[in-house]
């Protein structure tokens, strides 16, 4: 279960918009509206909103989305009993409103009109509306058992509009690129060619980075508004782990090169004198390479049990 969640101005817009009959919506629940035909409905939103005409966009339309898989068991009953639900949990009350269900597309989804000046002149707070829909579409989508949907992977991405096209299209780049980079550089140059361009924020006027953009066909997007796994600081843990990961192939070659499937003989010696530049003239495998690697994957250890410890608290 998603929430889309839009303000406006126009009442008349969203009512001809959410009834429209070429998307074969029915009206699954409704209240305080005067529901006769459009034009009656949009004439009592505007009534409610002059209480507190102050207010430029006192319409709220919210699109609640499911996955196909549920359609069986969705009726018409049980979509309006979870939308409520929804209203209750965000807060929207006392107000007027009403949900319809379209079937004009492969999902089954419901949208929902509703006015932000409630019945007693009060306009109803969109504080935070975004972070308390997501929650509670995830406390829904557990209580019902409905289909928890497999996240951006899923998503179609021919349906989408701007900026979203764009957000979408770098979190693919990313997904590919951030795996098999394993510095920086090689991440913003490969990047650069596929035509994303990389802007570092600092702490202060320091030197210290503390946070990444990404600029795609005009669009700036803080790397954690891609996706959460593409903040700064995570991005970086992933290099280093591709970079630890990498000198760990490269020793396994290296000790495979040398593995005394013969007699002991002059190729042999040259190898572990450090003709290749890989082992140190005491015959250790253990150089600044190595040890730099230890204390970047000692980072990310550390990192990890921090973490675990304040899933813990």
């Amino acid at each position: 279960m998603m929430a889309k969640i839009v303000k406006g101005s126009d009442f008349k817009g969203v009512v001809n918009y959410i009834l429209d009959k070429d998307k074969n919506a029915q009206v699954v629940a409704s209240d305080g509206l005067f529901m006769e035909n459009r034009e009656t409905i949009a004439m009592s939103f505007n009534v409610q909103w002059q209480m507190n005409n102050k207010v430029a966009k006192p319409v709220g339309h919210i699109a609640l989305s499911f996955s196909k898989e549920d359609e069986p068991r969705l009726t018409n009953r049980v979509m309006a009993g979870i939308a409520l639900e929804y209203l209750k949990k965000m807060g929207i009350k006392d107000t007027q409103f009403f949900i319809a269900r379209h079937f004009d597309k492969e999902h089954p989804h419901v949208h929902i009109a509703f006015n932000r000046i409630d019945n007693n002149g009060n306009t109803i707070s969109d504080k935070h509306e975004r972070l308390r829909s997501a929650r509670i579409c995830k406390d829904l989508t557990q209580k019902y058992g409905l289909h928890m949907a497999g996240g951006k992977d899923n998503v179609k991405r021919n349906r989408l509009k701007e900026p979203d096209k764009t957000r979408y299209e770098l979190y693919d780049i990313l997904k590919t690129e951030v795996c098999r980079c394993g510095n920086w550089s090689v991440l913003v140059a490969n990047l650069k060619r596929q035509g994303v361009e990389v802007l570092f924020s600092h702490k202060g006027q320091t030197d210290e980075i503390q946070g990444v953009v990404f600029i795609k066909n005009g669009y700036r997007f803080n790397g954690s508004k891609v996706d959460r796994r593409f903040s700064y600081t995570k991005i970086d843990a992933t290099l280093r782990h591709n970079r630890y990961e990498e000198r760990m192939g490269m020793t396994a070659k290296v000790h495979e090169a040398v593995t005394p499937s013969a007699p002991f003989g002059t190729a042999q010696s040259e190898l572990f004198n450090g003709s290749l530049g890989l082992l140190n003239s005491n015959g250790s495998s253990y150089n600044a390479s190595d040890a730099e690697t230890d204390q970047e994957m000692a980072e990310i250890l550390r990192r990890k049990k921090k973490r675990k410890r304040g899933m813990r608290l």
